[in-house]
């Protein structure tokens, strides 16, 4: 007892150090996942449809398999970040790109580039809906940006490779549950969606802070943020003298729709010339694709 005593101790506090990094992880994911439907099957391509009905039984419907698949992602995913997280301690320009990620992806779902919105409108503009795999590559790749962080802080407690495996493990069965719970509560507080969105950008602007001003925010204060993000949310969404102050929000949705049209307008050479290049390759025959 006395050797398995601090072991013991060492995976409750890594499965709630994983709780408390990965609220923010269960929000976008519950969020990403919430427009699927739950009554409709996966939708293969026709070259996998009998692989597809193979695993049907085991994946269930689309909403369903999003976090499952997502859940077996983030098993691989973590592994991964757990060999790699010497080379990731010492090449912080990681953290950055994961962070540029984020704030793009909140950026792409926050803005408003309407012309004239209307004040009378209750709900911020929905959420864009993607397709199931689009879904899937979208949480997979949140997973890996958001599990940087974890899995550095998991490995500061513990050398000991197998006792930090179980715990994140057990933490991430733990957050997909609470992932599960979140895109139903979608449904009710479609609020949420955009909540879920904030708390992308806030991590984002954290990460941003932390590599290059080096401003250490703790974990609890983050954890602290990400409630009170939820929380300022759902009083918004039932609070008609927080409504009031909806201009704001437009205001600042304009602004990012606008932010994002410049950094279109910056990189559209680049792209313009990628498109040029793999329209080289292109048969003659092949339709152009206008981007």
């Amino acid at each position: 007892m006395n050797e398995y005593g601090p072991i013991l101790v060492i995976i409750l506090q890594l499965i709630f150090l994983e709780g408390i990094l990965s609220i923010d992880n269960a929000a976008v994911i519950g969020a990403l996942v919430a427009p699927l439907p739950d009554d409709k099957h996966i939708e293969w391509p026709r070259s996998l449809q009998k692989f597809g009905e193979w695993l049907h039984p085991i994946l269930g419907n689309q909403r369903m398999a999003a976090l499952r698949v997502g859940l077996l992602g983030a098993y691989v995913g973590r592994g991964l970040m757990l060999f790699l997280t010497s080379f990731i301690i010492h090449n912080s320009w990681i953290k950055l790109v994961g962070a540029v990620y984020l704030i793009h992806l909140a950026f792409d779902n926050l803005e408003d580039t309407s012309s004239g919105g209307s004040e009378d409108d209750e709900q911020i503009r929905p959420i864009k809906v993607q397709t199931f795999w689009a879904t899937v590559l979208t949480v997979e790749t949140m997973d890996l940006i958001f599990s940087i962080d974890n899995v550095v802080a998991a490995v500061s407690l513990s050398n000991k490779l197998w006792v930090v495996m179980i715990g994140v493990a057990i933490g991430i069965l733990t957050m997909r549950f609470a992932a599960g719970v979140f895109s139903y509560a979608v449904q009710r507080e479609p609020i949420l969606q955009q909540a879920a969105y904030v708390l992308v950008l806030n991590i984002g602007i954290e990460l941003t802070l932390q590599q290059v001003w080096h401003v250490e925010i703790l974990d609890m204060l983050r954890f602290a943020i990400s409630v009170g993000t939820i929380l300022l949310a759902l009083a918004y969404a039932h609070s008609p003298l927080l409504q009031r102050f909806r201009f704001v929000l437009t205001w600042l949705a304009h602004g990012i729709g606008i932010v994002n049209e410049l950094v279109d307008w910056i990189f559209a050479p680049i792209r313009g010339l990628f498109n040029a290049i793999v329209g080289a390759f292109k048969s003659p025959s092949e339709p152009e694709t206008v981007s």
